[in-house]
């Protein structure tokens, strides 16, 4: 009991700390979206690398290599997880807070139909109508931005596709993002040099707190992920399903309180129509997983 209430309070702990992100990367101006996440990128290969060496995982980094399947498909991680990173900073940076959340809202609907669409998974009843009810939502939002939510589908289809890549690939969390970081690393030092021979960066330009905030988010990066993984091996799955709706609640909250975002009516019927199809979707998976453990008793009284 006592390691699965540790297990919980880690993944309340990640979650919390995913959600209180729009507070963090406005801090990180005057430096843009894509400097922010270059810096993001390096300054998470130097903790994960640190992390590798005092925890002596290079074994299985080196496992990774061998394996040309695994390879390839933590590549393609490494590239949607970069432009879900991206897309996220330029909407919290650009006062799209709310849509943000309105994307890892979606999520689990787009995580869904990728199972049908890639995977050639069956859904039940009830799940087809939360996917209706989640795209009608997309098309009530639509009418009322005057364009689609396109920040909100990035990210959703971006992190859907980067969990379907990390299922396939079948690596822990930790090994995952340490290769993660060290292939997508190069590229992102590469911009973060010829933006300093440019004149354009603004690493050193802003003074020693802003050098500080930029460092620390390899960190920022790191510790939501590590308290995950530490928390997906104490508690259930399920647990781990609701607790990712805290996130999003979050910085939707934020959104409309602090930083302000305005919400039509338009935008609260759209917002209302997405919380609709994942209540559906939600009780609906709460059900089959406690008929199936009914069965799986039964099965194992006889």
């Amino acid at each position: 009991m006592a390691d699965a209430r540790r297990g919980f309070l880690l993944g309340v702990t990640a979650y919390v700390l995913w959600g209180a992100f729009p507070l963090y990367w406005p801090l990180l101006e005057p430096s843009g979206p894509v400097e922010i996440l270059a810096h993001r990128i390096v300054w998470s290969v130097v903790v994960m690398g640190v992390l590798v060496v005092a925890l002596r995982r290079g074994a299985a980094l080196r496992d990774i290599l061998r394996d040309r399947r695994t390879t390839l498909l933590l590549v393609v991680a490494a590239i949607t997880i970069t432009s879900n990173w991206g897309t996220y900073i330029y909407g919290v940076n650009n006062d799209r807070v709310v849509e943000t959340s309105l994307g890892y809202f979606i999520n689990p609907l787009v995580t869904v139909l990728m199972g049908v669409l890639v995977l050639g998974e069956r859904l039940r009843p009830a799940q087809w109508w939360a996917l209706g009810l989640g795209f009608v939502a997309v098309a009530v939002l639509t009418v009322d931005y005057g364009r689609p939510p396109v920040v909100a589908l990035v990210l959703a289809f971006s992190f859907g596709t980067y969990g379907l890549a990390k299922k396939s690939a079948g690596v822990g969390t930790f090994e995952s993002l340490a290769f993660e970081t060290a292939v997508i690393a190069p590229f992102a030092l590469a911009y973060l040099v010829w933006l300093g021979s440019t004149g354009d960066g603004h690493f050193t330009g802003e003074g020693a707190g802003h050098v500080a905030l930029l460092v620390a988010s390899g960190v920022v990066t790191a510790v939501p992920l590590l308290c995950f993984g530490a928390a997906a091996t104490r508690v259930s799955m399920t647990t781990l399903g609701l607790l990712q709706y805290l996130a999003p609640v979050l910085q939707f909250l934020l959104g409309i309180t602090v930083l302000g975002e305005h919400m039509p009516p338009g935008r609260w019927v759209g917002f209302a129509l997405v919380w609709l199809a994942l209540a559906v979707f939600t009780f609906e998976a709460l059900q089959h997983r406690r008929r199936t453990l009914g069965l799986v008793a039964e099965a194992s009284a006889v």
